[in-house]
């Protein structure tokens, strides 16, 4: 499955949509970036004169790319045919290391920790353009066609 397959099956649109490359994906991990425009409506409120991306946006990016590319990719291996996903995030642990700023690149790394009766659970890592650990944790997920 192709990256523009599997972007085209998510479930999200602008201005909810937190990805812009998958780099590589195969059945055990996923790897992808995403660059924070600055004029994100989530900006002009966090942080007052100094905009600063949330700790949940932050793991909705890593969730978009670690948990929902990777499930797509998984469940089409299991029934290629269909085209729909349906998902529901079951559970974050996230810690979180340095800011992320207005305009800012990021990668997102993800391994699969268990996919069996459609959950999904990923250990995933963001880093900033200089490969500096962003944040890091553990998500869950149930998938579903």
């Amino acid at each position: 499955m192709d990256q523009k397959t599997i972007l085209s099956r998510l479930p999200y649109s602008q201005p909810f949509l937190f990805i812009d490359k998958i780099i590589a994906i195969d059945e055990n991990a996923v790897s992808g970036t995403y660059t924070f425009p600055p004029d994100s409506f989530f900006y002009k409120g966090h942080f007052k004169d100094n905009p600063v991306t949330p700790g949940v946006i932050l793991t909705e990016c890593m969730a978009q790319i670690g948990l929902v590319c990777l499930g797509i990719f998984l469940l089409n291996k299991e029934k290629p045919a269909e085209a729909k996903t349906g998902v529901a995030m079951t559970s974050s642990e996230m810690d979180f290391f340095k800011p992320v700023f207005p305009g800012e690149r990021v990668k997102v790394k993800s391994e699969k920790i268990y996919f069996r009766f459609n959950k999904l659970k990923c250990k995933v890592e963001m880093y900033d353009a200089e490969d500096n650990l962003v944040c890091k944790g553990i998500l869950a997920g149930m998938m579903r066609k």
